[in-house]
């Protein structure tokens, strides 16, 4: 009764759902690309998919990234389909396996959208990463015998409470899937208030630990920094959203002060904030740069760069002297924090704000490893970014500590896929 609540309310939705989509296509062209596939069509028949996995976005897309490799390591070789909701999750995809898996995007979550969907691909095992529940989705899984499991299950306070709101909904949906695989034990029992069998929830870890960078990466950032210039200090702002690029670009004048050739480097989080965030800077009075279209030296006059670019971050990371990573300098609606492992993994070291709900564990481990530094507002923001920018040793001892703390947190992967393999054999 619940879900034909829910089903009711998704139709009675579905014109502002319309205009959202219409808003997202104006603000970020690529959204008008392949809108039959948001409703179940687009595809041909062929022959069924082994292993479906779904990842919203770039951030999960990058997390279930090791666990599809090593899917696809698998003798036989599965055949494996991967769907984001953005299309810069399809970029990702794209760019990561190429022609090695397919891409889908996800339908809405009404029934016929779904088995519009589940008759094309057929797929034998659904790994949702994260935390993505679909009443309708998970329901005709069930019904069709396609086992369904949730991999690097993060669950804040926030999203359990609301859950909890809503539990005579979800609780079929979560009694059909199979395994839990969480990130931490506050997520096992979270997990746990819901209601969910305590023997199909398994502490694994996070599969955001399992950053496998690419050999060429400190080349390739190295010659990044000759372009830069090799002597000039150079902070990362990474996966910066709208407020956060304000106040770096305040800070970034007050910092000039003293040291008067520092380079900052934006990528936004949004590819539709590029234009945005590089006319801020220039009306703030910067000369500005578009990573995009820099070709040779950059001009030692720019003061700042747009990170305009996809899959970039890690190596602009490691080419930078000190990453600040962004969702978490000041309170926005929805977002709790980026991943900062990817430039703990390159050695830089690392500074974030407050809001990390979504990466708890994690940002108190870079804290417990002395890897990073969390501040509380623009002020301390500003000391903690003078004090190692100041300081080449402390700077190369906390990158180092990051480096370790990585190392020692892998394994995630391998525990998760042995969860999985038993629903995928049907052993």
């Amino acid at each position: 009764m619940a879900r034909i609540f829910y089903t009711s309310l998704l139709w009675l939705a579905l014109p502002v759902l319309l205009v959202r989509l219409a808003v997202r296509i104006a603000r970020s062209p690529a959204y008008r690309f392949r809108l039959t596939e948001r409703f179940g069509g687009g595809g041909h028949p062929s022959r069924p998919y082994d292993i479906w996995v779904h990842a919203v976005s770039v951030g999960e897309t990058n997390a279930a990234t090791p666990l599809v490799q090593q899917m696809l390591n698998l003798v036989p070789t599965p055949r494996v389909l991967i769907t984001t909701m953005t299309p810069t999750g399809a970029e990702r995809v794209f760019a990561t396996f190429g022609d090695k898996v397919c891409h889908r995007y996800i339908p809405y979550d009404y029934p016929f959208a779904v088995d519009r969907f589940l008759d094309q691909i057929q797929p034998r095992m659904l790994v949702l990463m994260e935390t993505e529940i679909w009443p309708n989705l998970i329901n005709r899984c069930n019904k069709r015998n396609i086992k369904v499991a949730m991999a690097n299950v993060r669950l804040s306070e926030k999203s359990a409470r609301g859950y909890r709101m809503v539990l005579p909904l979800i609780r079929s949906a979560l009694d059909s899937i199979s395994v839990f695989a969480t990130q931490s034990v506050a997520d096992q029992k979270r997990l746990l208030t819901l209601g969910v069998d305590a023997l199909k929830v398994h502490r694994t870890g996070s599969m955001k630990f399992e950053i496998h960078l690419p050999a060429s990466l400190n080349e390739v950032a190295q010659a990044v920094r000759r372009d830069w210039g090799p002597n000039r200090p150079v902070v990362i702002a990474g996966s910066t959203h709208e407020g956060e690029e304000a106040l770096l670009l305040q800070l970034l004048a007050k910092l000039q002060k003293s040291f008067p050739d520092l380079l900052l480097v934006i990528a936004p989080r949004h590819p539709e904030r590029f234009d945005t965030v590089s006319r801020q800077a220039t009306k703030a009075g910067f000369k500005i740069s578009r990573r995009s279209r820099q070709t040779g030296a950059l001009d030692p006059a720019v003061a700042v760069q747009i990170a305009d670019t996809m899959g970039e971050l890690p190596t602009l990371y490691g080419a930078g002297d000190i990453a600040v990573v962004g969702g978490s300098l000041i309170p926005i609606r929805g977002i709790g924090g980026h991943n900062i492992l990817e430039a703990c993994a390159v050695g830089v070291p690392v500074v974030f704000g407050q809001n990390m709900s979504n990466f708890l564990e994690i940002s108190a481990l870079a804290l417990t490893h002395n890897a990073g530094y969390q501040i509380k507002n623009a002020d301390a923001l500003s000391i903690c970014l003078t004090t190692l920018l100041k300081d080449a040793n402390l700077r190369a001892t906390i990158g180092e500590n990051g480096r370790i703390m990585v190392a020692r947190n892998t394994g995630a992967t391998k525990k998760t896929l042995e969860l999985l393999i038993p629903l995928f054999t049907g052993d």
